[in-house]
């Protein structure tokens, strides 16, 4: 199912034995567009200390009660690595985190989560150590983190991102308004765009594999669709789930393929 990042923000997330806290922000990752944790404020009894959860630890949500179910214990989060969530995380803090955890690296594979496409297709807190494989890519990680200056370019938070312009190849047509993710695989499928700035529009949806480039300095995003494209694209209505059949229809519209299937045959490609 696709969630709305504003949805998944607003959550409590709870251990499995009590509250947590509630989802404040989520980290993707920019060349996957993967949710790869979400920020939580942990309230008075962890002295409002913000955290980061993995999707790793995440339980499918089975109802829009906005609730979250982690597989950790209250004990487990508060004992985690500390982060600042003011600043931009760095692979060898992903690396510890991981490691502390005891989950896989997602990163040097081609599966947006390291070996499977799916964070709850693999045993978590199993007590299996780390594999000589896993230790290398963290290593190589703790590398690239050093020739970067400490820093990981490719998580970005979701709240900084709402408001970016988007830019069509021959003008500006909107603003991200928000996300949608699948709860199941944690991909961003599309981003949600507010073209009402621009004329009397609606919402409208876009794939990431539609961007040409995002300019993060400029707040700014670059799409490979006309203006009209986007102005003549199906509304999206927030408050009516996302069915294959309306994907499709997105997708044959702009002619382009689904992740479903082959080629979509061309509509009124952008």
């Amino acid at each position: 199912m696709l969630r709305n990042s504003q949805y998944l923000e607003g959550c409590a997330i709870g251990a499995t034995d009590g509250p947590i806290g509630e989802v404040k922000d989520l980290y993707f990752d920019d060349e996957a567009w993967v949710i790869r944790y979400l920020v939580v404020s942990t309230g008075s009894w962890l002295s409002n200390r913000r955290v980061l959860i993995s999707p790793y630890a995440i339980s499918r949500p089975q109802s829009d009660q906005g609730l979250l179910s982690a597989g950790i214990t209250k004990e487990q989060v508060k004992n985690s690595p500390d982060i600042d969530t003011d600043k931009p995380i760095s692979r060898q803090y992903e690396t510890q985190y991981l490691k502390y955890y005891r989950y896989p690296s997602y990163w040097g594979s081609t599966g947006l989560w390291g070996v499977g496409v799916n964070p709850n297709m693999l045993p978590m807190n199993s007590g299996v150590d780390w594999s000589a494989d896993q230790y290398r890519q963290a290593e190589t990680g703790r590398e690239e983190t050093g020739r970067r200056e400490h820093y990981d370019s490719h998580l970005r938070s979701c709240n900084a991102v709402m408001k970016y312009h988007i830019r069509a190849t021959d003008g500006d047509i909107g603003h991200v308004h928000s996300l949608l993710v699948d709860d199941e695989t944690w991909a961003i499928r599309y981003l949600i765009v507010a073209t009402s700035n621009w004329w009397l529009g609606h919402h409208v949806l876009i794939a990431p594999q539609w961007i040409d480039d995002v300019s993060w300095f400029d707040c700014k995003v670059s799409v490979d669709l006309t203006r009209q494209a986007v102005k003549d694209a199906p509304p999206y209505d927030a408050a009516v789930s996302l069915n294959r059949e309306q994907e499709m229809g997105i997708h044959q519209h702009y002619g382009r393929a689904g992740n479903w299937t082959g080629e979509v045959k061309s509509g009124a490609a952008g």
